[in-house]
């Protein structure tokens, strides 16, 4: 398989399940950390282990480090003030992307949100992946959860980790350029612009300590509304277009476009095993229902359907290949669904090394096997009519609202 261009050598990617494994790794490093934090997330949550990171984010800031988080304005809407005091002393500073404001979500362009998951640590060591700063046995919705959510990170360093903090230095400063000129300080606004557009110099002074042994071939890929619009996309299709043995892929929300969906077809069509696991628990009403209609389809193509049902499925990951010649495999915050390709702002690693995609591969297929439900083509006939039209109305908004955004899908 000819890698995506942005795929580099010179890597150690590290798999992380869950937040029992995340958040210690994370702490660590903040701990760690001598010269600067920035973190972004779509929620950060102060319960449990959410409220363990917010303290080892106010230790770095106390200890005179830089401390940036930012936050998206629908997932993490405000910061208690408890621990707006707490930072402010220690210096951590916080910022909110995309306030919704007095129209909230009645104005489309507010549909476009903060959802990728990153963090970089004085230039040396970056994670990424589909896990919210929020306790595993808590949800902000539901309350506490009898088991954790399902979910992936990679801790890494290499290369990419210079990606990582360009990308969440130029979203700072960004932000920055639209407070001042909502402020009308508009020189204060042009200087954060231009920091924005440009690779400010301390970036390039910290140098990646080489780690023993480079393992892997990685890189970042984005999507934002500027440069990167389809980046992920494109990756995923080109992946399964080289696919020969097997294809796993775990979203939480899964309602692909055309072009994905006849690329998992086809694939299945030419031989591969194809298994998606996908959210078995009732969440949020467009997401669950929406994807119903996209099932008939895929079955009818050979495609294995499984519900994860042991929690709530969080996971935004897939690999390809893992014990084969050209392994491949992605781990990051984007969904194979509108929202994520053609709205928010999303992060995934993408992973060409046969340990890592093994060990992904265990994960899922585990999943798969112990804790989750097949779908069959006669599960779906016994969906009474009501939910088959709710199924069909759910999509239907879905393809209006993004009519309202002005995408195809």
């Amino acid at each position: 398989m000819k890698t995506h261009p942005l795929l580099r050598d010179g890597h150690q990617i590290k798999l992380l399940k869950g937040g029992l494994e995340f958040f210690p790794e994370l702490i660590r490093a903040i701990d760690a950390a001598r010269s600067h934090v920035q973190l972004e997330t779509y929620i950060f949550d102060f319960h449990g282990d959410g409220a363990l990171i917010a303290s080892a984010l106010e230790r770095a800031g106390r200890r005179g480090l830089r401390v940036w988080v930012v936050v998206d304005g629908i997932g993490t809407p405000k910061l208690s003030q408890d621990w707006r005091i707490r930072f402010d002393l220690a210096g951590v500073e916080w910022r909110v992307y995309s306030p919704l404001g007095a129209l909230g979500l009645l104005i489309p362009s507010r549909w476009r949100r903060l959802h990728r998951k990153l963090c970089v640590v004085d230039g040396q060591v970056a994670f990424c992946g589909g896990i919210n700063i929020l306790d595993d046995l808590h949800d902000p919705q539901y309350g506490p959860l009898t088991s954790p959510r399902l979910d992936f990170a990679v801790c890494a360093t290499g290369t990419l980790v210079q990606q990582v903090q360009e990308a969440t230095t130029q979203l700072w400063w960004r932000i920055q350029a639209v407070r001042h000129v909502r402020q009308k300080n508009f020189p204060e606004a042009f200087s954060s612009f231009k920091a924005a557009g440009l690779h400010l110099p301390w970036i390039h002074e910290v140098q990646n300590l080489a780690p023993p042994h480079w393992v892997a071939r990685a890189g970042l890929l984005l999507r934002d509304n500027v440069l990167h619009r389809s980046q992920i996309e494109k990756a995923y299709l080109k992946a399964i277009g080289m696919a020969r043995h097997d294809i796993v892929i775990a979203n939480a929300y899964f309602l692909p476009g055309r072009k994905l969906r006849q690329a998992l077809i086809h694939a299945a069509h030419r031989g591969v095993r194809v298994q998606l696991l996908l959210q078995g628990r009732y969440e949020y009403f467009m997401q669950y229902h929406a994807a119903r209609p996209v099932y008939r389809q895929m079955l009818e193509a050979g495609v294995e359907i499984y519900e994860y049902e042991q929690s709530f499925l969080h996971a935004k990951v897939a690999v390809i290949d893992a014990h084969h010649e050209r392994p491949w495999a992605t781990v990051g915050s984007s969904n194979l669904d509108p929202f994520s390709l053609l709205l928010a702002r999303e992060a995934n690693v993408v992973v060409a090394d046969g340990s890592f995609a093994k060990r992904l591969h265990e994960g899922l297929a585990h999943a798969i096997a112990a804790e989750s439900l097949r779908i069959l083509p006669e599960t779906l006939l016994v969906r009474s009519r009501i939910q088959r039209t709710i199924d069909w109305l759910a999509f239907g908004l879905m393809r209006f609202a993004l009519w309202l955004s002005g995408h195809r899908y």
